[in-house]
């Protein structure tokens, strides 16, 4: 018999701000103080849902340099439009994920796909860091853009599914390309489904709702939107029972243990680094974009 891993705490946004003029957020960590509790994961953003009026230049945010670490963004409603420095570009769709590994460093720009933002509509979208151990902070940078058609999912029965993103649930696996140990789950559960997610033990854990409201191991109510719970490291179980239809991200990883000084767009493992990242960030020698018109 498997061992529940212990609820500790249900968190909502430390902060909510405007990223660029394109991505209107909810910080779920670390602005509400989740740190050593969340580790490996860095940061979750939780943009939207907001209407966007039809527009003439597409919203977003430009150019702007990342080291360090890798920028996970799952695309839930709306389109957004990726080019960097290294030479990647695509667009990413509802259901579709973007995984970029900034590791030495990269600039990229993130805007509303150019039909979107002609149209409008909903936008929604979940940005999330994770973190890199010191041996491959500086490996080459590495972009993959994953469709929705590539991430497999588990029926967890009554029409509810986990689309298994990285990592492993139930023999499945996902298909990022990952440096770090972690599991990232796309949960959506109708009404009266209950399901037992089994996690790495040691790992560090965290069930992030986006709207709904599901009890954690038959005791713990997370109801709403924006909210996240994190769970201890001992154990293996979560058992969700869904009170009404829910959208969830279940991340899972395992700790890395070595010092983080960030700064920004950078997070490294000293402060003389992050210094560097700055320095080389202003030589160009994380590139540069070419100029584009964001007129539609």
């Amino acid at each position: 018999m498997s061992e529940m891993k212990k609820v500790l705490g249900v968190y909502g946004p430390g902060s909510n701000h405007w990223v660029g003029d394109g991505f209107p957020v909810r910080n779920l960590f670390p602005s509400n103080g989740l740190r050593d509790e969340i580790n490996p994961f860095l940061m979750l953003d939780y943009a939207g849902p907001q209407y966007f009026q039809p527009a003439s230049q597409s919203h977003g945010v430009g150019e702007h340099p990342h080291r360090g670490f890798e920028t996970v963004t799952i695309a839930y409603q709306g389109a957004v439009e990726h080019r960097d420095s290294a030479g990647n570009s695509g667009v990413i769709y509802p259901g579709d994920v973007q995984w970029m590994t900034a590791a030495s460093g990269v600039v990229h720009e993130e805007m509303h796909e150019k039909e979107f933002a002609k149209t409008g509509g909903i936008f929604e979208m979940v940005q999330l860091w994770v973190n890199l151990p010191r041996a491959v902070k500086m490996s080459q940078p590495r972009y993959q853009g994953i469709s929705k058609e590539q991430i497999p999912s588990v029926d967890l029965g009554h029409g509810s599914y986990a689309r298994i993103i990285a990592g492993e649930l139930e023999g499945t696996k996902g298909p990022a390309l990952i440096f770090t140990p972690v599991d990232l789950f796309d949960l959506r559960l109708k009404a009266g489904t209950k399901a037992a997610l089994h996690l790495p033990e040691w790992h560090n854990s965290g069930v992030v709702l986006l709207k709904g409201d599901v009890v954690l191991n038959d005791v713990d109510s997370i109801k709403g939107e924006a909210r996240i719970a994190t769970l201890g490291q001992e154990g293996t179980l979560v058992s969700l029972e869904a009170k009404e239809d829910s959208i969830l991200l279940v991340l899972s990883g395992e700790p890395i243990h070595e010092p983080v000084f960030s700064y920004g767009p950078f997070v490294m493992n000293t402060r003389d680094e992050i210094m560097q990242a700055v320095q080389d960030y202003h030589d160009g020698k994380m590139g540069h974009l070419p100029q584009q018109n964001h007129s539609l």
